[in-house]
């Protein structure tokens, strides 16, 4: 029971049935190559399409009882490791890629917390979400999905923690850590439903607005691996048998600029080519926190010191996350 609801609501295989047959009724084969990058293309676009819009509207809406400042009193009150945990969990409430996430970033400085839980929030916040939870099933299935949100969320809590005894308060320059975060107390508590509604609304036209070119791309890219490469190429690079393949993965995946969604169709075609779990978990996990433009907007805010550590941290903990999922792959597929 629980399979034929997934397949339905989530990997949605209606959709794929009903996308073929318009395809094939307007006399395209959908079995040669030509045809079946086209059902991949147009069946992954539209699935995505949907689980964006319902998944980012939810939590949008759930994200409008947290401002900055309700996230500082909630975590005002805990330390230590645990101030981190709840730091990593709370960035799974924001669907913003990396870039837009510094914004919170630097709020939460402003907002006195310490270093350690912020960065917590940025490594979580891009890269493990409610979304990417329900578009990961949706491609693979919930054990993958499960293992990546999880991954994510200790790599989050163990990265933020590293930093936390590092005594790096001050590799942020004053303007990042000065001053009071407004005060948004009063607003977030008179939000009615529909201001609550609206505001979710708004948030699914801005991030859809801004994922759907790296969408699109991905599912281009995705649709050409899939059928056009050779499965013996693929494997050949990022393949098991090659011991560096999750290395590999992670250093390709930095200077990509995209986020969870645009990289899931690829990770799907990779997978399908006989590419570990692990690998192209690595390659997601360094494109959504290490793109090379959300770097560029942090090198703003923090020093070079402290940006060597947190991408040295990231791309340890990327590559540990990667063979890990690996040696355990059989369990998963």
């Amino acid at each position: 029971m629980f399979e034929i609801i997934n397949d339905a609501l989530f990997k949605m295989t209606w959709l794929n049935q009903l996308i073929a047959a318009a395809l094939t009724s307007m006399g395209l084969d959908t079995t040669s190559q030509v045809g079946a990058s086209v059902l991949f293309f147009c069946y992954d676009t539209v699935k995505i399409a949907i689980l964006l819009v319902v998944v980012i509207f939810i939590i949008s809406y759930i994200q409008s009882y947290f401002p900055p400042e309700r996230t500082k009193r909630l975590l005002g009150h805990l330390h230590g490791i645990w101030a981190n945990v709840v730091g990593a969990l709370m960035g799974t409430i924001t669907p913003f890629c990396a870039c837009s996430s510094i914004p919170l970033f630097i709020g939460f400085t402003k907002a006195g917390l310490p270093i350690g839980v912020t960065f917590s929030f940025l490594i979580s916040s891009p890269m493990v979400d409610l979304a990417s939870l329900i578009l990961l099933a949706s491609v693979f299935n919930w054990r993958i999905a499960i293992a990546y949100v999880v991954l994510g969320l200790v790599l989050a809590v163990v990265g933020g923690t590293l930093m936390d005894h590092m005594d790096l308060e001050g590799e942020i320059p004053a303007f990042a850590r000065e001053g009071v975060a407004a005060n948004d107390e009063e607003e977030e508590a008179t939000l009615t439903h529909k201001d609550r509604v609206s505001y979710a609304w708004s948030q699914v036209k801005e991030v859809v607005g801004k994922v759907w070119p790296y969408v699109l791309v991905g599912v281009g890219v995705g649709a050409l691996i899939h059928n056009w490469i050779p499965q013996e190429v693929i494997e050949a690079i990022l393949g098991d048998q090659n011991p560096f393949s999750v290395v590999l993965a992670t250093l390709l995946g930095a200077p990509v600029y995209a986020d969870i969604f645009g990289t899931l169709p690829i990770a799907e075609a990779l997978v399908a080519k006989g590419v570990g779990v692990g690998t192209v978990v690595s390659f997601m996990m360094s494109v959504t926190v290490l793109s090379i433009p959300s770097l560029l907007m942090l090198k703003r805010v923090v020093s070079g010191k402290l940006m060597g550590i947190f991408v040295g941290i990231v791309i340890a903990g990327v590559i540990i996350c990667g063979y890990a999922l690996n040696a355990f792959g059989a369990f998963l597929v």
